[in-house]
């Protein structure tokens, strides 16, 4: 089956060096369209596969993979031949939309995060009616090449997904360098800060994973009466950092909203 990424970006490129891990399909079967040159040359040699920056290579796919920004999906010029997939990562655009651009009624709508660059990412996704069994199989595989993949039946939770799982590394990787500067402060060199955090963070998702406890039963596991995590989480209940994560939450998720458009 030939295939074409449209954007060849760090998401673009998590999906393409993913897949060709996993060998979903080969080097020679992928055309990249991507405007940026110096882009075109490294993933070519990283790769084999070819690039370009004309939109041809979408009329003989079975698979067009749109990974582009949201703003940008009116620059995609060309058709998708029938019977093809349209996977789109594209954050806030609607099936809908995509379909009318493209004329094309099989097209699947995905939300991946950056921690698919190491295979390790997480992605909710949803597709169309008219999408066949066989079609959705190949994006299951495609997008379990990247991480972990939850299809979900309703579309307006891929707008909730992008402001959780999407966003969220943004979030995490806020907390941590907030948890390295706490260290740095009490006394700790930065780079023992940055070793002690990562891996207590990394960790501490592990256990999360792997204990079948809730985090609010492991966090009271930590916690001892009057000891220095009571009084850490004390501090940051003072902050409302609670509150300003859910409502970090809300607003993406309105963004997200609002990406898409009307209704």
């Amino acid at each position: 089956m030939k295939v074409a990424i449209v954007g060849g970006g760090v998401m673009g490129e998590a999906i393409l060096a993913g897949a060709l891990d996993r060998g979903v399909f080969e080097p020679q079967d992928v055309t990249v369209i991507e405007k940026v040159d110096a882009r075109r040359t490294q993933l070519r040699a990283a790769y084999g596969v070819e690039a370009t920056a004309e939109f041809g290579p979408m009329g003989d796919a079975g698979l067009v993979v749109l990974a582009v920004k949201p703003q940008e999906l009116a620059t995609v010029k060309g058709r998708v031949r029938p019977g093809a997939l349209i996977l789109s990562i594209m954050a806030g655009v609607r099936i809908a939309t995509i379909q009318e651009a493209f004329d094309h009624p099989f097209v699947v709508r995905a939300m991946p995060n950056t921690p698919a660059a190491i295979r390790a990412g997480m992605t909710a996704w949803t597709a169309a009616p008219t999408v066949t069994v066989e079609q959705r199989s190949i994006a299951r595989r495609l997008l379990g090449a990247i991480g972990r993949e939850l299809y979900v039946d309703d579309e307006r939770k891929i707008d909730m997904a992008t402001a959780v799982s999407g966003s969220g590394p943004a979030y995490v990787f806020l907390f941590i360098e907030a948890l390295i500067e706490g260290a740095v402060n009490v006394g700790l060199p930065r780079a023992q800060a940055e070793e002690l955090v990562v891996q207590t963070v990394v960790g501490s998702a592990q256990y999360l994973q792997e204990s079948g406890k809730s985090a609010a039963e492991l966090r009271a596991m930590v916690t001892s009466p009057a000891g220095t995590t009571a009084a850490g989480l004390l501090e940051m209940e003072r902050a409302a950092l609670r509150a300003a994560i859910i409502e970090g939450v809300r607003a993406a998720y309105a963004r997200a909203v609002e990406l898409g458009g009307p209704a």
